[in-house]
């Protein structure tokens, strides 16, 4: 039997206004499921590994905790050395998703291995001298005193090349103690009274406040540390790692870094 045009009329207008309704309730639901907090396009989670200077061991830590709790289901572990053994890490394989070092050097040895990097935070350098400062040290230039147990970085470390650099540029000689394999071993040897003084990062000196002395040295006798940070090539959870690296320019991952002493970038 045929249908009247009227009727087929009416069913080809009917199919035509359900379509028209679905289209914005899809859309809808793609926006629901694609966009987070502050609009930005949500990642599933995964699970994530950080390699990470060893200046930045607590400010991570607080750091990825905060970032966890706002992506359920994410979980960061880090892994923290010099950057030196980090970048050899990398160039190993290791299985890891993002990378930051305590210098652009580093970094830019490893392009082959990264994403870009952006530099997230930027640091100091202090003398840490044992608690109540004994030997009265009040600057570079006292480090090179003969009877001064003095401990630094190894000159492959990032902070062992700054203090390189700022002790040369002050034409002060040091013959220290040991040469260590990052600037926590530094800090250790001076809390534990095995050297009188060390070169450190000021957020690491600041950190152990309780068991060392700082002494501050002027702006224009210091190096300025910079922390880039990039996602790795071989990286299983790329946007996931993308998406971490990208927080920590955001405000709200700059107040934690500020707040524990590291400069804006």
């Amino acid at each position: 039997m045929s249908v009247p045009p009227s009727v087929t009329r009416r069913r080809a207008a009917a199919a035509a206004l359900t379509a028209a309704l679905l289209v914005p309730l899809t859309a809808c639901g793609g926006n629901d499921s694609a966009q987070g907090s502050g609009g930005s396009a949500e990642v599933e989670a995964a699970n994530l590994t950080v390699l990470a200077a060893s200046s930045l061991t607590d400010v991570f830590k607080a750091a990825g905790a905060t970032y966890e709790k706002a992506h359920p289901g994410t979980k960061i572990t880090f892994s923290f050395a010099g950057s030196q053994e980090l970048a050899a890490q990398v160039k190993q394989g290791a299985p890891a998703d993002a990378l930051v070092t305590a210098d652009t050097k580093t970094m830019d040895g490893l392009k082959a291995e990264t994403g870009g990097s952006k530099i997230i935070a930027k640091n100091r350098l202090v003398i840490a001298t044992t608690k109540g400062n004994p030997h009265k040290i009040g600057g570079l230039k006292d480090l090179a005193g003969t009877k001064l147990k003095v401990v630094l970085a190894a000159p492959e470390v990032p902070v062992g090349r700054y203090s390189k650099e700022i002790l040369d540029k002050q034409g002060v000689a040091v013959k220290p103690v040991s040469q260590e394999p990052n600037v926590r071993a530094v800090l250790a040897k001076v809390e534990l009274g095995e050297a009188d003084a060390g070169l450190v990062y000021k957020t690491d000196s600041a950190k152990s406040k309780d068991k060392v002395d700082s002494v501050e040295i002027p702006d224009d006798q210091n190096a300025v540390a910079s922390y880039p940070a990039a996602t790795l090539k071989a990286s299983r959870n790329a946007e996931a790692a993308a998406a971490f690296v990208a927080w920590l320019s955001t405000p709200e991952a700059q107040k934690i870094l500020q707040d524990a002493g590291f400069q804006q970038p």
